[in-house]
């Protein structure tokens, strides 16, 4: 048997941290990202949240009502899961709104986010008159 000590490994710099190989331009901070307009599942999820907490309700006590549960409601509420409208309609009814007024809260924080929205392309945004939106499935 040897002396070595078993899974241990050893790391050997190829160069030194922070070293350029020769003829290397010097590094530059990446840029910053430009502003991005948000998910509509980040927004739809803040509504949630905000309603929730204030009616100063559980998480636990509205998914329960909801009848879904409370670890994919709380995955809905931080925007990491895009809900059907099935359950979108159940959280809202939970918390006594309607589907309607859920969307009409979403589109609301999609509209004030987005007029300060600087950067980027505007393409698709509409000049007409009608205030609404249509989402389909």
């Amino acid at each position: 048997m040897s002396n070595h000590l078993p899974n241990e490994a050893r790391v050997i710099p190829l160069r030194p941290h922070g070293a350029r190989p020769a003829g290397a331009p010097p590094r530059q901070a990446p840029p910053a990202p430009a502003g991005k307009e948000p998910l509509w599942r980040d927004l739809v999820g803040d509504v949630l949240r905000r309603e929730r907490l204030a009616q100063e309700r559980t998480l636990k006590d509205v998914a329960d009502e909801a009848r879904i549960s409370m670890p994919y409601l709380s995955e809905v509420e931080r925007g990491r899961k895009e809900a059907s409208s099935e359950v979108l309609a159940a959280a809202a009814h939970a918390l006594g709104l309607n589907l309607g007024d859920l969307l009409a809260r979403a589109q609301g924080e999609l509209t004030r986010v987005t007029s300060r929205y600087v950067g980027g392309s505007r393409r698709g945004v509409s000049t007409s008159s009608h205030d609404g939106m249509c989402l389909a499935a």
